[in-house]
């Protein structure tokens, strides 16, 4: 067969739910969640002031939270081969640069959303954005980093969208102990990151990614899992104390209490369990948060 005679070779199209599946929605629970906890704690009436408090809670998940999984995805694709081939980008579905554009694109069409909720939500969405991007993409690649990775995502699923609920509805700073609330599961969603990371230790310690299941080893790391999720919720109880809201602290401690409980199962095979205990500690962790959430909406202002 001559040259002219061969078909061309037609261009690979990728499948629209492919780029559906790099947006990751199983992801987008935590910061909605985080963003609605915000609405709560602002002590604001949710139905003047619903606009916000929707519009906040789709920024939140598919678009700021679905562009950092975009932006990761492509960034990743060299590890997703090893750890998940089946992935948009390393199986082929999402050929070529496709990825890179989508995850700019999603990018821009977030901060345009942003803006139109008010300076505040378009300044917190720029600095979640920001730190999206150098999580996963050179020269910083905050993940490669055990510490500064975990600590990034933790800040940008749980607090920052947390900041922005309650600071779009009040329109002003928060006050502080909705900060310190925010601050707090911050710092307690670093222990859930790691966890998160012990799905890809042989990947990880392949290309240099320096997680801490990686390089503390598994048992190491699960324990500094635990202790980053506990203490802050302990220092939560002990906050609520003191804004004398008893009942609240109670139940944030009994929640605890029941994370705490599972730590042992989860520390016995911390590599095979990291994954069911993020399905069932966690949910504690994320009632706490709401049950804070209310404990703090009728504090008087100017309360320490």
């Amino acid at each position: 067969m001559t040259d002219a005679a061969r078909p061309a070779t037609a261009p690979v199209r990728p499948k629209p739910l492919a780029f559906l599946e790099l947006l990751k929605p199983i992801t987008w629970f935590a910061p909605m969640w985080a963003y609605g906890c915000g609405v709560i704690s602002s002590g604001e009436a949710l139905l003047q002031n619903w606009a916000p408090a929707i519009g906040g809670v789709l920024l939140a998940g598919p678009l700021l939270c679905g562009s950092s999984q975009a932006v990761n995805d492509w960034f990743d694709r060299k590890v997703d081969a090893i750890n998940e081939p089946q992935r948009p980008i390393p199986s082929g579905r999402v050929p070529g640069r496709q990825g890179l554009y989508f995850a700019i694109f999603w990018s821009a069409l977030s901060i345009a959303f942003a803006a139109t909720l008010g300076v505040w939500v378009l300044c917190a969405g720029a600095v979640g954005l920001l730190l999206a991007w150098l999580y996963s993409a050179p020269p910083l690649r905050l993940k490669q980093s055990g510490w500064w990775g975990p600590g990034a995502v933790g800040f940008c699923y749980e607090g920052l969208p947390w900041f922005t609920g309650a600071a779009a509805l009040a329109g002003t700073l928060p006050e502080v102990p909705v900060l310190l609330l925010a601050l707090l599961y911050s710092i307690g969603a670093h222990g859930i990151m790691t966890l998160n990371d012990f799905k890809a230790v042989e990947g990880d310690r392949a290309l240099g990614i320096r997680s801490l299941p990686a390089t503390l080893g598994v048992r190491p790391a699960a324990l500094i899992a635990c202790a980053v999720m506990a203490l802050p919720q302990a220092v939560v109880v002990a906050a609520l104390a003191h804004w004398d809201r008893p009942w609240h602290a109670g139940g944030v401690a009994l929640l605890l209490a029941a994370q705490v409980a599972l730590m042992p199962w989860l520390l016995a095979k911390p590599k095979e369990r990291a994954a069911p205990y993020n399905g069932s500690g966690v949910l504690f962790f994320v009632l706490g948060m709401l049950l804070s959430a209310f404990a703090v909406r009728g504090l008087p202002p100017g309360t320490y």
